[in-house]
């Protein structure tokens, strides 16, 4: 059965596809990075889920209700319930996005040389960690690094791994273990309740706070609806509620799920660890009651707090995503299986398999795919991994990832058909596509700033031959 759109659209945004010309001098300027192109160069805009929604009519009146008071703001007050009635978490700290939670928690709970497990990295979470001074270490299941694996929920947490950790290391020496669901950096992979409250009992018996990256926690009930067995009948709001309980807290990043352009926060039950976010988060944001958030944000975030958990909306979201995974599917081409909830992650390694890691293959299939069609994906391999802090070398993931980000409530089946196109077409021309070396590199999260030419021994080259 066709899932169509919840909506109705009553509110437009021309778009301008760049000529082929205009294209290759785009990706030149920006070094081949996807991230340093400007949006008025770019056709359709895959490059990140993340504060790219189209807000309701219901968010842009809140919008104009924002209380915009410098210290007890209604606005947060209004958050503050959305959140009690929709996460069950009794306290928030709002920050300007999720990434100033994601600071704000590591400040507060690792001490420098403590391990902070989780179920695969993600690239701000684990930069702020180790800038804590904390040790990552993945504790997820073996599928999860294999893209051809079905498992439905490989975003799981391997028992025995965090066990084994604990017994290497000591409980006391582990500062908290860290689940995101869903598992962005796998493919937005899911993690099941039975795995969420088994591990919630582990960290219970050794006592180790568990904490959420919630960022996409509606997606990830929807799959535990989809997948799990004595969850067809539920609401994904319950499910979602049930989730939650097996957390201390949670970091959160409105802009996806919470269908806001701006926006994050930390919400959490300890009051001890409530004091001390607050008196972080006076330092580096702004007034506990606002955080380095407007109150018309706020007040838009709340009001999207409730509209997430709509079953037809996130249905949609899901099988959307999935639309365009399913296309590319039946044309061959290697994505990361099952399809996850909020993007499409193509294998770039075995699309190219002529290119070895060093020539950064994600980073390569991104730019080649923009100067195709003007679509802008993002790379999610070699590069998004960064160096080893002790050895200095790239950190080479098993998985090699160009990632096809959809939007939430933006674009519609027909653009999602120039995508697929434009991928296969790629894909069937694939030995066209060359090799990257990187010219410049920052010293943190490089994948956002770092710049990028054709490999010296194809300098000659266009990045792709073709059309």
């Amino acid at each position: 059965m066709t899932v169509a759109e919840p909506h109705r659209i009553k509110s437009v945004e021309p778009l301008h596809m760049p000529t082929a010309a205009e294209r290759e001098e785009a990706i030149s300027r920006a070094g081949y990075n996807t991230f340093l192109l400007r949006s008025e160069e770019v056709y359709i805009d895959l490059l990140t889920d993340s504060g790219t929604s189209a807000m309701s009519d219901s968010q842009w009146s809140a919008l104009m209700t924002g209380d915009e008071a410098y210290a007890g703001s209604s606005s947060f007050y209004r958050l503050e319930e959305a959140v009690r009635a929709v996460y069950g978490f009794q306290h928030v700290v709002p920050t300007h996005q999720g990434r100033g939670a994601e600071h704000i928690l590591s400040q507060i709970a690792i001490k420098p040389g403590q391990y902070v497990p989780g179920n695969m990295y993600f690239t701000t979470t684990r930069a702020h960690q180790e800038l804590a001074g904390g040790i990552f270490e993945d504790v997820i299941v073996d599928e999860a690094h294999d893209p051809q694996s079905r498992h439905p929920f490989k975003g799981d947490v391997d028992l025995g791994k965090l066990e084994r950790l604990i017994d290497r290391v000591g409980a006391q020496n582990i500062a908290y273990v860290n689940v995101a669901v869903t598992v962005n950096m796998a493919g937005g992979q899911p993690v099941s309740m039975a795995n969420l409250r088994a591990t919630h009992y582990l960290c219970r018996r050794h006592g180790i706070l568990l904490w959420c990256d919630a960022t996409r926690c509606v997606e990830n009930a929807y799959f535990i609806k989809e997948r799990e067995q004595g969850y067809a009948g539920r609401t994904v709001a319950s499910i979602l509620h049930e989730m939650m309980a097996y957390f201390d807290g949670c970091t959160m990043s409105g802009k996806k799920d919470c269908l806001v352009n701006i926006g994050g926060f930390l919400a959490l039950n300890d009051e001890s660890l409530l004091r001390r976010a607050r008196e972080l988060v006076v330092l580096f944001e702004g007034m506990p009651t606002y955080g380095g958030l407007a109150g018309r944000d706020m007040a838009a975030m709340a009001q999207g707090i409730h509209e997430m958990v709509d079953d037809a909306y996130i249905a949609h979201r899901v099988h959307q995503v999935r639309y365009l995974g399913e296309r590319l599917i039946a044309a061959g081409v290697p994505i990361v299986e099952p399809i996850g909830g909020h993007a499409v992650f193509v294998d770039a390694a075995r699309f190219l398999p002529h290119l070895p890691r060093e020539r950064f293959p994600a980073q390569a299939l991104a730019a080649a795919l923009y100067l195709d069609s003007g679509v802008r994906a993002m790379e999610r391999g070699t590069v998004s991994a960064g160096r080893d802090p002790n050895t200095g070398r790239d950190r080479i993931p098993r998985l090699e990832l160009v990632r096809l980000t959809i939007p939430r409530r933006v674009y519609t089946d027909r653009h999602l058909d120039v995508v697929a196109e434009s991928v296969v077409g790629l894909y069937r021309h694939g030995e066209s596509v060359r090799g990257l070396r990187m010219t410049y590199e920052p010293p943190t999260l490089r994948f956002f700033t770092a710049r990028f030419e054709p490999a010296p021994e194809e300098r000659h080259l266009r990045l792709c031959d073709g059309k």
